[in-house]
């Protein structure tokens, strides 16, 4: 059988109507549509539904989805106190995975699998999850969670939530255009988790919960945070190119460069650089800007690497007040839109995901030597009366002989831990560890 790459790189796992990456063109398409189409006309609320959907909505669907996302943003009293009682070491994700979860146990339609539920439900998800986020980021600061007002649209309730103050309608588009941005991306390896659980019939929420477990994983969210956390240590423009070759001689990773995709720049990123720009001119503080403008000429000079969308995202969001340890959790706050979009189409068509893997580990055939303390015993003589015996005899069956290695898996030498009696002891090989798992999908299902 063919064997995948590590990570699952340019494997297609599936058909999809709901996003398309061109990563040589450096396009990215939410059902059909530009996102820098989007991103110019759209708003955050429009595009969930286009998600959900399959279409953008006409003006009483508009009005109808604006109200759904607006009426249901309060959170239960008992999901807020989970949240101030949460340790302050306490990682901001896995906080907002265990309040997620909770809301699944709260919610009274969670094992209704209706099509209409679960939209219901997916409205609930993004609705509430933008008033986890702020809480979460509030009590973090030491403050208290701040109700939504639902004369708001979601990213301008957001940042009030979170910073106490109504923001400037152009802070409240920048930061609508940055949920835009991040709601969708393919089959990515938060997606992928989700798409994975669900598709055992598990509930929406255990589905994101899943989506958000993977996404806490620094191979995949929490890159922007590492992007400030970098330009915090370089210090000053003049730091850049020095802070870069040590880097690189040291073969350390810089963030914020290269996508398993793009093969040219993200245009989420092309996007995000012009609102860094604005945002620093408009508070008179340029710093960061350019040196990420700097950073981004020296890697693409001396690493062949474009800027990816976490390059540009950190100077934005802190421009706008948000504290770095809430940079992920927002990430969740927008991708909830495309997880819950994912879910429902695994649902409309659904087959159990079960991948097969290429063994690679021990097989009976050549002989090693026995670990001290065990001994070799011949099991066709005393497979009955001893049956936790182990493995004694181990080969590693060359690559694409899988039948070869399951026929020879038939019982003969094993090794029995002496004088020890109990369940067989097996010595399984395992994958590597360190790579994302990032497969794709196929040709878009919708017409582009």
């Amino acid at each position: 059988m063919p064997v995948a790459k590590g990570g699952l790189e340019d494997v297609v796992a599936g058909q999809s109507e709901i996003c398309f990456i061109d990563g040589k063109e450096g396009r990215l398409l939410y059902r059909g549509y530009d996102i820098v189409d989007l991103a110019e006309h759209a708003t955050f609320e429009e595009v969930a539904y286009l998600l959900w959907y399959g279409h953008l909505p006409n003006r009483s669907e508009l009005d109808r989805i604006t109200s759904d996302l607006a009426r249901n943003r309060t959170v239960p009293a008992e999901v807020l106190e989970l949240i101030r009682r949460a340790p302050r070491t306490a990682h901001a994700m896995a906080v907002l995975r265990t309040a997620v979860s909770q809301l699944g146990v709260l919610d009274p339609e969670a094992d209704d699998d209706s099509r209409e539920a679960n939209l219901r439900k997916a409205v609930r998800l993004v609705a509430q999850t933008g008033t986890l986020v702020a809480a979460i980021g509030r009590v973090r600061q030491g403050g208290e969670p701040i109700a939504p007002d639902p004369s708001l649209g979601l990213a301008a309730d957001f940042l009030r939530m979170l910073t106490g103050r109504a923001p400037s309608p152009q802070d409240a588009r920048i930061f609508d255009v940055c949920l835009i941005l991040h709601a969708d991306h393919e089959l990515n390896a938060s997606t992928f988790a989700a798409r994975v659980t669900c598709a055992t019939l598990a509930d929406i929420y255990s589905a994101v919960t899943s989506a958000i477990g993977a996404l806490k994983g620094p191979l995949h969210g929490g890159a922007n945070e590492n992007v400030m956390k970098m330009l915090h240590e370089i210090g000053s423009l003049d730091r850049v190119e020095p802070w870069v070759e040590e880097a690189l001689a040291k073969k350390v990773k810089v963030p914020g460069f290269g996508h398993r995709v793009y093969k040219t720049e993200d245009p989420r990123a092309t996007i995000l650089r012009r609102y860094s720009k604005e945002l620093g001119e408009r508070r008179g503080e340029t710093k960061w800007y350019a040196m990420l403008v700097r950073l981004q000429d020296l890697m693409r000079e001396k690493k062949g690497l474009y800027p990816n969308v976490d390059l540009y995202s950190g100077s934005v969001y802190d421009a706008l007040g948000i504290p770095m340890e809430i940079y992920t959790p927002i990430f969740a706050f927008s991708r909830m839109s495309g997880w819950t979009a994912h879910v429902l189409e695994q649902y409309a068509d659904n087959r159990i995901i079960r991948p097969r893997a290429e063994y690679v580990g021990p097989v009976h055939g050549e002989d090693v030597p026995a670990p001290e303390g065990l001994g070799r015993v011949d099991v066709g003589a005393a497979h009955e009366e001893r049956p936790h015996l182990a493995l004694l005899r181990h080969a590693r069956p060359p690559r694409g002989s899988m039948p070869a290695a399951r026929a020879a898996l038939a019982p003969a030498v094993q090794w029995v831990p002496a004088g020890v009696a109990g369940p067989p002891i097996l010595f399984p090989g395992g994958p590597g560890r360190g790579r994302s798992v990032q497969p794709s999908l196929g040709r878009a299902a919708h017409p582009l």
